[in-house]
């Protein structure tokens, strides 16, 4: 590689500064593009907020020219409860920014590459999170419109960044819209939603207001059931739940909080937030003062919020196939019909490839693919094979369960 790349370890404000501000450079001619708030990326790689760090490492870089210009950032990590739960361990990296230059994006790639295998790893998932699934994640190869909140943007040259030094698909994430407008379930689709709604047994609806100090262990116990078995998706602690409550209380609308139980004890959530980043977009990464005022004033008084993304769903193994999903829209759909309802679009993300039967849900309500967005994995060892991500939920990982 050209000595012209300068590598700098971000390791002090200085650089922290650089690395926050390169976007600034890449999109100051892209409209699309909303500034995600400094301080959610600060947090990241801030020991005291990130619990990741208790189990896991990682490390930032920014690369500057022979000019002294920072031209590419890029993170590494290492989640110990995910590395391993492959055949071969696999580490992270993510929060990748680049000019359309392969020198600078390949000489990004390296440095993550390097650090990992150094750590053992014999791949690398990527860009992804060091943190939840549920924000910066993924890279965005379709739909490059105005992005959700946490919801990963980027030029459309990154994907042949990525492609050329080697990265493959693992999977895609897909984002489905639907407006909010009176319409009827399929025929099916209500049949099955009917059959659990006139059993006593089951029952759905948003979660009550008195109720809302409960929502991160009933969000957590049910989580546990529906995901956490799936490789690369470690449970939810107690202390993760209770953080992810702290941090999207400010927002919570609780008709966006959905849940599904069965005598009593819940067993699916379907679980909404605001869209914040019809806000965001007029704070310029910044949340202090002024702008915790400005955040209120377009939220209560200019009401310009109309849109409800989806940020989580799940269904415990035993309640799967017998219309919980359908009867929770048929119930949800009485409220969203409603004139006091105030969100007219739906957003439903981290739709994965590798989970059909809710690709199929989706589609027979009507939602088609806004967005989609790709992990790639690239392999350190060419002898190894590459496979994308299992399927899930599907009658052929069920029979290959049981005969393991």
């Amino acid at each position: 590689m050209s000595d012209a790349l300068t590598v700098i370890e971000v390791k002090d404000a200085a650089t922290e500064k650089e690395f926050l501000h390169l976007p600034l450079k890449i999109y100051r001619n892209d409209p699309n593009w909303i500034r995600p708030l400094d301080q959610d990326i600060r947090d990241v790689f801030d020991p005291s907020k990130n619990k990741f760090f208790r189990h896991g490492e990682a490390i930032r870089w920014i690369l500057r020219n022979d000019q002294g210009k920072t031209v590419g950032r890029v993170a590494a990590f290492i989640n110990e409860h995910t590395a391993k739960k492959y055949e071969y361990p696999v580490g992270g990296m993510g929060f990748f920014e680049s000019i359309n230059d392969r020198e600078v994006a390949f000489r990004l790639f390296d440095l993550c590459r390097e650090w990992l295998e150094a750590r053992g790893m014999k791949a690398m998932d990527g860009p992804i999170n060091f943190g939840e699934r549920d924000r910066f994640w993924g890279l965005l190869v379709d739909g490059f419109t105005e992005p959700g909140y946490g919801v990963n943007y980027n030029p459309p040259y990154y994907k042949e960044l990525f492609e050329a030094y080697g990265f493959k698909n693992y999977f895609n994430q897909l984002i489905y819209h639907r407006t909010i407008e009176k319409g009827a379930l399929q025929p099916a689709m209500l049949e099955r939603a009917m059959r659990l709604l006139n059993n006593p047994d089951y029952s759905f609806g948003y979660l009550p207001r008195e109720k809302l100090p409960e929502l991160a262990e009933m969000v957590r116990t049910v989580f546990n059931k529906a995901w956490a078995r799936f490789p690369g998706v470690p449970p939810m602690s107690a202390a993760q739940a209770k953080v992810l409550y702290k941090t999207l209380k400010p927002i919570l609308d609780v008709k966006l909080l959905w849940f599904g139980y069965y005598k009593g004890e819940p067993i699916s959530f379907y679980l909404m937030i605001p869209e914040i980043n019809q806000i965001l977009k007029h704070m310029n990464g910044k949340m202090h003062f002024f702008n915790k005022l400005r955040f209120v004033w377009y939220k209560d008084v200019k009401k310009v919020i109309n849109k409800a993304t989806g940020i989580l769903f799940g269904v415990v193994p035993e309640h799967r196939g017998k219309g919980v999903e359908a009867a929770m829209i048929h119930e949800f759909s009485k409220v969203a019909y409603s004139e006091s309802f105030r969100y007219k679009e739906l957003e439903m993300n981290w739709i994965a490839d590798y989970n059909p039967p809710m690709m199929k849900v989706l589609e027979q309500i009507g939602a088609t693919v806004d967005k989609t967005l790709t992990t790639y994995r690239y392999l350190f060892d060419p002898t190894i094979k590459f496979e994308r991500a299992s399927l899930v939920n599907t009658t052929k990982r069920r029979r290959n369960e049981k005969r393991s």
